[in-house]
């Protein structure tokens, strides 16, 4: 009976849906490079009353996975695939195999290829890091508008060259395949990504068409920069240090009901230092990175209440699905040496001319309460907050478990949408999605059921997460660890040993996955450095 009433609410809240306008609005936002931890609705201290909104008036996930870095979670998150079956396995440069081609591939349809087949207006502004090349650029691959950088990332008051690694990295910052050259310090970045989604709906509104709205905010990737009056707000907030602050957090998580009691945290980093060790100068230095830090996290969230003032002053809120999601886990990267390569290091830090990073001290506070960062496969690497909003549809103030992935959100889509996913499109056999739908989760509670385990690879680390049990290994080593995340998701107890079938058989899991969606051993491709598009040679048979 309870199973049957869960349907027939559902049934209604389509049928509602269909009645006020066809199909609902989609606004699909993700941030870059910030943790679990950085919202006031995830345990936060940084003022975000937008997000938080959308989290007491909606629903959030403990357990929702990325890929660990930008390019692969953006290759899922547009096509629904593992993003080796897209063709970004590693990162936007080619490696020569069809896994690892750098851009996604014409069998992986994008969000916007297959919402525009019923009827939806495909909106983009942000970050692509999908396909450099012109045929690859948002506007070939569905979307009828687009403003943003086609790569990796940008300055956010100008859209010189990134110096990285030993050379240059291009910025293309371009509007419906035009390149601009805005002058220096004419705009900030994450102010003109959210201008151009406001713009964007204005113009959208002209027709009796619903929208999906795409906004990928490059904030608050490094470098750290941030307006004066954002940095005001955080002046001396940090000076506790990080100690102290992942202890506010962890205690706010647990009032939230995000952390429960016996859940484990993870053990401190260990090239984390403790605060009071730093001398006076290196606490200043640091200080203030965090505060410039949460400006930009701050003015993301006022970009994401611009946007949902122009969806209320249009009065589309009430048919308007928002998921809000961040790429992977806060970064443990130090780049201020980059930038004094460059010259461009050559002002307070959050200034135009300033280039320093986040760094692992603070970013380990960011993803608290769990293990690790970018780029690896522990919780604190692919754990991002997700807030789903949805007037009247979506319970407010409800948290769930989830364990969903961004393979899961495609289907989401096209089942509120009301599209079949083809089989076939322009003469291309598509590849199938692998994701679940996460429509009963998110409207009636309803746990996900997930037969197939998640898997991740990315760069040689590794990891399968089946019901409680995750499987997990970090590059070089190979060496799998297993964890009882029900209990342990702090990662601090591998049971590996005592659970040797469990560790058989999602490695077998593992392997034969990886073999069906065109994984390679990373030894065999792997390239000097992130932007070199030069695989190693092959080694052995």
């Amino acid at each position: 009976m309870k199973q049957l009433f869960a349907l027939l609410t559902l049934t209604a809240i389509l049928t509602t849906a269909a009645a006020q306008q066809k199909q609902p609005n989609i606004i699909l936002i993700l941030v870059d490079d910030m943790g679990y931890a950085d919202l006031g609705a995830y345990g936060s201290e940084i003022h975000t009353p937008h997000l938080d909104r959308l989290a007491q008036e909606g629903l959030r996930l403990k357990e929702f996975y990325n890929n660990a870095i930008c390019a692969p979670t953006r290759a899922s998150l547009l096509t629904g695939q593992y993003q080796h079956k897209a063709g970004v396995g590693y990162f936007d440069v080619n490696l020569g195999l069809p896994a690892y081609q750098g851009f996604l591939n014409r069998e992986s349809l994008t969000l916007a290829e297959v919402l525009k087949t019923a009827g939806y207006s495909t909106l983009m502004s942000g970050k692509w890091h999908v396909g450099n090349d012109s045929l690859s650029w948002p506007n070939q691959r569905g979307f009828e508008k687009y403003y943003g950088v086609i790569g990796g990332g940008a300055d956010y008051f100008d859209a010189k060259p990134l110096p990285l690694g030993g050379g240059q990295y291009p910025v293309l910052l371009v509007e419906n395949n035009k390149r601009l050259h805005p002058a220096d310090n004419s705009y900030y970045f994450t102010d003109e990504i959210a201008n151009h989604a406001v713009q964007y709906l204005d113009e959208q509104n002209h027709t009796n068409k619903p929208f999906f709205l795409y906004l990928a905010f490059n904030a608050p990737h490094w470098p750290l920069q941030a307006l004066p009056e954002d940095m005001a707000r955080y002046r001396g907030k940090y000076d506790i240090g990080w100690d102290s602050l992942r202890r506010q957090r962890l205690t706010r998580q647990a009032e939230l009901g995000l952390l429960s009691p016996q859940q484990t945290v993870a053990a401190r980093d260990e090239e984390v230092p403790e605060w009071n060790s730093l001398t006076y100068d290196e606490k200043q230095l640091w200080k203030a990175k965090m505060e410039v830090y949460a400006a930009m996290v701050d003015r993301m969230d006022q970009g994401v209440g611009k946007v949902l003032d122009k969806v209320k002053a249009l009065k589309k809120d009430d048919n308007t699905l928002v998921i809000f999601i961040s790429d992977n886990g806060a970064p443990a990267e130090d780049v201020a040496h980059w930038g004094r390569k460059a010259a461009r290091n050559t002002g307070p830090v959050g200034t135009a001319g300033s280039f320093e990073s986040q760094g692992k001290n603070w970013s380990f506070v960011s993803n608290t309460p769990f293990r690790s960062f970018k780029s690896f496969m522990y919780e604190g690497g692919i754990s991002s907050p997700f807030i789903a909003w949805f007037p009247r549809h979506i319970k407010a103030g409800s948290i769930a478990q989830g364990t969903a992935h961004l393979i899961d959100l495609a289907p989401t889509f096209y089942e509120l949408a009301g599209v079949k996913y083809p089989a076939e499109y322009r003469h291309v056999t598509t590849n199938a999605l692998p994701g679940k739908s996460l429509v009963r989760l998110l409207f009636e509670g309803t746990p996900l059921n997930r037969p197939e385990p998640v898997f991740w690879e990315r760069a040689g680390n590794r990891a399968v997460r089946r019901g409680k049990w995750k499987l997990v290994s970090a590059y070089p080593q190979y060496r799998w660890e297993l964890y009882d995340l029900d209990k342990d998701r702090g990662e601090t107890n591998d049971v590996a040993a005592a659970n040797t079938q469990v560790v058989n058989e999602l490695s077998a899991a593992y392997f034969e996955w990886a073999k069906k969606t065109g994984v390679v051993e990373f030894d065999r491709i792997k390239p000097a450095s992130i932007f070199d598009k030069t695989p190693a040679k092959k080694t052995g048979n």
